[in-house]
């Protein structure tokens, strides 16, 4: 049984639609996943190290505020409908899921034309322009975050509140001494996670930086994650008690050495924080589209799972007030721990799994 997946553009598309086609496959192993997405977007670099078939079409997004380039998108609209077609007509797929971005929207029209059963998933507090669009004809969509209910369109669409799938932290856990070993770190250091997303965030790493260098609180321990095309210029801060890494890969290990996390407001990053119960203090990248990254801080403070910091105020001075303010109230830190670990859903790939596969059954009988 074939399902198509659609979606892409940025991680924040593609890795939740791999992560629920793992989990159809491994809960239901006779369904066969392909993917769809777009040549430009990093679906052209991840999906073939992957398990799965794909096909990328050019597909562009919208060009807003350069208007003249939306050529490119309707050229690459009726180019790919004429290879949607010819996919559907090959694949004859049972269902399509859209997990949102510019690369997901012709292959959820095209389900719609062709009496296709669509589902989704909507993983950001605010949705994308595709995702709101493409809810008006979809039978069933899974949020990441159960506040994007508000902004969809009610009718037939069911709204289930999944979560974002995540790889779940493993049972049992890490012991936090030992991971925190792992850094160098000692067994009852406070440690402060920094992270900006796979590239790394230039504002974060610059004020984090003279942050350092004007002396962060004693008993502190800094694991910072800069990114790899900007390691080089902070390299030189790495130290005893703050350790100046490229990338975390696995990221587990350091989720399990963190008491508190400066972030991003990414909906995967915040995601797995909350599912290992982190507190954060997020600093939404303020460009991202439509604000969304502001929209799911918001959230998480009023959650009492994060303290928002907006970029504009970003300063070494802001960040160890906010970080003081955290580390040296130990009733809060756990507070917010534990506010974050409610909005965990550790189990949502599997859920959305479990879901997908019903309504394939429902739609066999």
């Amino acid at each position: 049984m074939n399902v198509l997946f659609t979606g892409g553009g940025t991680g924040g598309h593609l890795y939740p639609a791999l992560a629920i086609a793992r989990a159809l496959v491994a809960r239901r192993p006779d369904i066969h996943p392909v993917f769809v997405g777009a040549q430009r977007g990093i679906e052209r670099d991840v999906l073939p190290t992957t398990e799965f078939p794909h096909t990328l079409l050019d597909l562009h997004p919208l060009y807003r505020p350069q208007v003249w380039r939306n050529w490119r998108t309707l050229r690459g609209a009726v180019s790919g409908w004429r290879a949607m077609s010819q996919l559907g007509q090959r694949l004859q797929p049972a269902l399509v899921v859209g997990t949102g971005g510019y690369a997901a929207g012709l292959a959820s029209v095209w389900a719609w034309a062709h009496r296709v059963p669509l589902v989704q998933h909507i993983g950001d507090a605010v949705p994308g322009i595709t995702a709101r669009w493409t809810a008006r004809f979809a039978a069933e969509a899974y949020l990441g975050y159960p506040e994007a209910a508000r902004w969809l369109p009610t009718g037939r669409c069911v709204y289930r509140d999944t979560g974002n799938p995540i790889q779940p932290p493993p049972d049992p856990r890490p012991a936090p001494a030992q991971a925190r070993a792992r850094w160098g770190f000692p067994a009852d250091a406070t440690v402060l996670l920094v992270f900006g997303g796979s590239q790394g965030a230039r504002a974060i790493n610059h004020a984090v930086a003279r942050w350092v260098a004007q002396g962060i609180p004693e008993g502190l321990c800094v694991l910072w994650a800069t990114g790899r095309a900007q390691h080089e210029a902070f390299a030189h801060l790495d130290r005893a008690d703050v350790r100046v890494v490229p990338y975390l890969a696995p990221i587990a290990e350091a989720y399990a050495a963190a008491d508190l996390a400066l972030v991003r407001g990414g909906m995967m990053g915040t995601s797995e924080l909350c599912a290992w119960g982190i507190p954060m203090i997020i600093v939404p990248l303020p460009t991202a589209a439509q604000d969304h990254q502001t929209a799911n801080a918001r959230v998480l403070e009023a959650a009492g799972a994060a303290r928002h910091l907006p970029q504009a105020a970003l300063t070494a001075e802001r960040i160890d007030a906010e970080v003081r303010r955290v580390v040296d109230d130990p009733a809060m830190r756990h507070q917010m721990g534990q506010a974050a670990r409610a909005r965990g859903r550790p189990t949502a790939a599997d859920d959305i799994a479990r879901y997908i596969a019903q309504r394939l059954d429902r739609a066999r009988t």
